[in-house]
């Protein structure tokens, strides 16, 4: 019905997705629909709900956060009196020697016995209630800050009342969706359509683009390790895209089954399954339980549940069903069956434990297609309107990176990035032809009314004559106007930065500037005679990072002292497997992990001198003796490992490489 309707592009037919996942006789609660909105839609429809259902009847789903880990330490801390650095110590460092004593051991001694205690009444993430009656005749009401009504219990006891709960999702995906939609109107004049997304599924550049992991920006596909994976795959389908939506969740990642479906993926000649039934229900993934409905599955055929308590059983694992002595019974059930069947009690125990380990973390198969149905949408827009893309994602303010990660894929993408100028940027990003105009949402310290003044008072009266001229008609004060000098938002002017803030100090350091009516005759004061001023475009670099957070008109390895980039580039690697190589890059971002043995090592992203990405890998005794320590330039000295496809660099030793001086210190 969904699908007929237009609510959901997922086809539940072509997928094979099983009826008793959304309804059957045991299902307690009545199936939903998860519609997901954009980001910044979402006020808007908490607005129609709240004034279209009676005051009172509608609230938002409150929720019950519990002690955990981390937030038990910090608690007793504060009970027992430590200062701050001392409760980060223990929560960081718990086997450092000064932890050692008779506070630290009882508040260690009452840990384990807080774990899950209720801490404190919050909101659920998007849930809502509407009810027939008054909600106050089920409980009070609290209004937190966010100003609307919010109920005092959760969506499990909800759930028993009988209520039932909407959830207004809300993500940045789709604003970049749509936004690139008005973006590609407005700047090469042509309306286009995403939905129909079958048609994506068999473009050959869309395909390539999916297998060769070019995907930054694109909705769930664009983290390092999902990158990372799509190139193991060679992705280049939607029902591979679909699987990998699933299997890079913890669940499936952790035990092992990941690295064994990629194995599978490649040779499925190699599989072997545990029984037949595995053949016939999990062939298309090669034996590998990965959607939560493949536990239906199993359950069903090898476990002999019927199809009601095989949905029972996955909501269970998935923490949406609290009766543990429910779950113990249909386990029993499910034991019970197994041996009736004369199966190996071994083969059934660990069949039982990878449903568990996947139907926790795993996502529903549902969810994956809903999913890989937006990737392609976004995929599609960024292999035809890539420019276009790219300054919907900056405007929708999200992503898995920083600003600067979107900025270099624009340039590389054949973009001229542009820093803010009074006479063409807009509040946020713009684009005009091949022209990159930051906006000043990107300017860290200036005020939004007077970003809105410049705008408006453009729009209504022309463009900026020069310095004079903008103060006159904004009333920008003598720091708001230093801003704006030094990040070259008046380049058109003429003159350099220096020359620039002698005039502003001149105008405006004795007095603070009045708006003022538009003059009949326009007059300039006198302008000072200055001598040459030498201009360094190293302090244009560093004004960049200070106002905007990063390097806009060069890169970090500008800044650089060494001109050393390295043995070889990131486009190379996989031509010197096995080798020893040293490379320069620009930190992105970093992902810790713990081994089996409780030891910490990180996984790295950068970026080459040329703009694109390699990936390192970090081991504990390395990790130790050369951490990483944030942003930077990074030398990386390692040894270059292939693994399907997927070069990457098992670190031997690294360091953060000094940078010039700031000339402006001086």
């Amino acid at each position: 019905m969904a699908y007929c309707l237009g609510i959901t592009d997922v086809d539940p037919i072509s997928l094979n997705l099983p009826f008793e996942r959304f309804l059957n006789p045991k299902r307690k609660s009545p199936p939903d629909f998860d519609v997901d909105f954009s980001w910044n839609e979402r006020d808007e429809m908490y607005e129609y709900i709240f004034n279209r259902y009676q005051t009172g009847h509608t609230a938002l789903m409150g929720a019950m956060s519990t002690f955990k880990s981390r937030s038990i330490l910090r608690e007793l801390g504060k009970v027992y009196g430590l200062p701050k650095s001392e409760i980060d110590r223990l929560v960081h460092e718990p086997d450092h020697m000064l932890n050692k004593n008779e506070v630290t051991n009882t508040i260690l001694s009452v840990y384990n016995r807080m774990a899950d205690f209720p801490n404190q009444r919050t909101i659920h993430s998007s849930g809502v209630i509407i009810s027939e009656q008054p909600l106050s005749c089920y409980t009070a009401l609290d209004n937190p800050p966010k100003g609307l009504p919010t109920m005092q219990f959760d969506m499990y006891v909800a759930e028993d009342i009988g209520f039932e709960k909407f959830d207004i999702l809300s993500q940045r995906g789709i604003g970049h969706i749509k936004d690139c939609r008005t973006i590609v109107r407005e700047n090469l004049g042509v309306v286009i359509d995403t939905n129909n997304t079958k048609r994506f599924f068999n473009d050959p550049k869309i395909a390539l683009q999916l297998k060769s992991a070019n995907t930054i920006g694109c909705f769930y596909i664009e983290s390092p390790a999902m990158r990372q994976l799509l190139t193991k795959l060679r992705c280049e389908d939607y029902l591979t895209l679909v699987a990998a939506s699933s299997i890079i969740r913890p669940g499936v990642a952790s035990s092992g089954m990941m690295g064994e479906f990629i194995k599978r993926h490649h040779d499925p000649s190699i599989v072997v399954y545990p029984h037949p039934v595995f053949k016939d229900q999990l062939e298309e993934t090669y034996g590998v339980m990965v959607y939560q409905e493949d536990v239906m599955k199993i359950a069903n055929a090898y476990g002999g549940l019927d199809m009601a308590d095989a949905d029972v059983l996955r909501r269970m694992m998935s923490g949406k069903y609290r009766s543990k002595d429910h779950l113990i019974e249909i386990k029993d059930k499910f034991f019970s069956n197994c041996k009736a069947k004369g199966y190996d009690e071994k083969v059934s125990r660990e069949i039982w434990r990878q449903m568990e380990s996947f139907a926790g973390y795993s996502f529903n198969k549902a969810h994956s297609a809903s999913f890989a149905v937006e990737s392609y949408q976004s995929l599609f827009l960024k292999t035809y309107y890539p420019l276009e893309f790219m300054v919907a994602v900056l405007n929708n303010y999200g992503g898995f990176y920083n600003r600067k990660v979107y900025i270099n894929e624009a340039r590389i993408s054949g973009a001229n990035i542009c820093l803010p100028c009074v006479n063409h940027s807009a509040t946020n990003t713009s684009i005009k032809g091949k022209d990159l105009y930051l906006g000043f949402d990107c300017l860290l310290n200036l005020e939004t009314n007077l970003a809105l003044k410049i705008i408006e008072e453009r729009e209504c009266h022309g463009a900026y004559g020069g310095l004079e001229d903008f103060v006159r008609r904004t009333g920008s004060g003598l720091e708001q106007l230093v801003i704006l000098i030094r990040i070259g938002a008046f380049r058109f002017a003429g003159a350099g930065k220096k020359q620039l803030l002698w005039e502003a100090h001149l105008l405006l350091s004795k007095h603070k500037p009045k708006v003022v009516v538009q003059a009949l005759f326009e007059t300039e004061s006198r302008k000072p005679i200055l001598p040459p001023l030498e201009e360094n475009i190293l302090e244009d670099y560093y004004d960049e990072i200070e106002l905007v957070g990063f390097c806009v008109t060069g890169t970090l390895f500008d800044l650089a002292r060494s001109d050393y980039r390295g043995d070889v580039m990131s486009k190379e690697l996989a031509l010197h497997v096995g080798k020893i190589v040293r490379m320069v890059g620009d930190f992105v971002c970093e992902k810790f992990v713990k081994t089996k043995r409780g030891d910490l090592m990180k996984f790295g992203t950068f970026l080459d001198v040329e703009g694109q990405f390699f990936d390192t890998v970090h081991f504990p005794q390395t990790l130790t003796k050369y951490p990483l320590r944030g942003a930077g330039i990074y030398l990386v000295e390692g040894k270059v490992i292939l693994e399907y496809g997927c070069p990457s660099i098992e670190v031997i030793r690294c360091g953060k490489m000094p940078l010039k001086t700031d000339p402006r210190s001086d």
